[in-house]
């Protein structure tokens, strides 16, 4: 018979290859972001013979720690991870109690949205910039956005603030602009989101946004360096021009403490922490305080498609979530239909756990 408690018999550390639909090019910030990075997973088997597993990032913790104990002293229903030492854990501890209670991490999170979740692409950068011997302009990105329509989005978030680092100022915002309405064109419908990568000053973004007020935006995203005041004037023009528009920050190194003031007084709408390096448990805490804020959530998952499945469970299970980030792309030994969206919607079901099989061994690449 099943424990209802049991034991971690043994963690397994291996690595799936990760592999997006094409190559992603530079942001405001970066370069290339790459074919995709190689995804960590660690597998949690219990004595009875029960899997969970989950993606972590970073170096992973003591495996000893872990081995050897019962899942209750590890893993809180109610809360989460019991000790910040197996945080590298978070995802797999979670997959492997909702396996255990036979509940999809949804249900164990509290059901509180759908579990139907609104999904975006988020893997439209400056790829009109590349090959740097002949661009291939912004035609390339409206054939990007149609391509990853063919897979499921509907909604696109854009990279602007290409006169942060690759074009000069003026030709740089010139060509964000440009895009925008190219992409609002082709797909009148879709909720268009914009990621600056705080790559304008405040004026500049401003400036921006007159040319495409009538795009209607659905938010910005970290459209310069945090700056309380800034922000607060940002939502002022907003309010005046485009306030169904929502500001969104909290991915680049928050400090969540000095952010949270700032969306309570108005000035942010929805907080991006990562949902792997800020943490499930972390926003199983965070998100209902945000409720009574008034501030959505919506974790950043950009990277490996995997995460994008972890922030629907959260969104559905926490409720206050909008619209999550969606990576376009495949994990080997995972079926895709479990990672990318229908007619923009991500639809998890009743699975345990996050409702993802362990890959077969041939897939799992050992690691450590």
């Amino acid at each position: 018979m099943a424990s209802a408690d049991p034991r971690i018999s043994s963690v397994r550390l291996a690595s799936l290859e990760t592999r997006y639909p094409r190559t992603v090019g530079r942001n405001a910030r970066l370069g290339s972001h790459g074919s995709g990075p190689d995804s960590h997973v660690a597998v949690l088997v219990t004595e009875d013979g029960r899997t969970g597993w989950g993606l972590f990032e970073g170096s992973p913790g003591d495996v000893a720690r872990v081995e050897g104990r019962l899942l209750s002293e590890l893993i809180d229903p109610a809360t989460g991870i019991r000790d910040d030492a197996e945080h590298w854990l978070d995802i797999a501890l979670h997959d492997l109690l909702g396996v255990v209670l036979d509940v999809p991490v949804h249900a164990l999170l509290g059901g509180s949205g759908s579990p139907d979740v609104a999904v975006y692409d988020g893997a439209v950068y400056f790829d009109d910039l590349d090959p740097d011997d002949a661009p291939r302009g912004v035609g390339v990105l409206v054939e990007e956005c149609r391509a990853d329509a063919a897979l499921g989005f509907r909604d696109f978030k854009l990279k602007i603030g290409r006169g942060n680092k690759w074009l000069p100022r003026e030709a740089g915002d010139a060509r964000d602009i440009e895009v925008t309405r190219a992409v609002r064109d082709a797909f009148p419908d879709a909720r268009i989101l914009v990621d600056a990568n705080d790559g304008y000053a405040r004026d500049g973004f401003i400036t921006y946004l007159e040319a495409v007020a009538d795009v209607g935006l659905f938010w910005v995203e970290e459209p310069f360096l945090d700056d309380a005041d800034d922000l607060k004037a940002l939502r002022s023009w907003l309010d005046a021009h485009s306030p169904e528009t929502r500001i969104a920050e909290g991915e680049t190194s928050p400090d969540v403490a000095a952010l949270r003031p700032v969306a309570a007084a108005g000035s942010i709408d929805v907080l991006l922490m990562d949902v792997m390096s800020y943490g499930l448990t972390a926003w199983r805490r965070l998100m209902p305080e945000l409720v009574v804020d008034g501030v959505h959530g919506s974790p950043h998952a950009w990277g490996r498609p995997l995460k994008t499945r972890y922030a629907a469970h959260l969104a559905a299970g926490l409720g206050n979530v909008e619209i999550v980030e969606g990576v376009p792309g495949t994990v080997a030994g995972v079926d895709p239909r479990l990672l990318g969206p229908v007619d923009g919607v991500l639809r998890l079901g009743d699975a345990p756990g996050f409702g993802i099989p362990v890959p077969e061994d041939a897939h799992l690449r050992p690691i450590g």
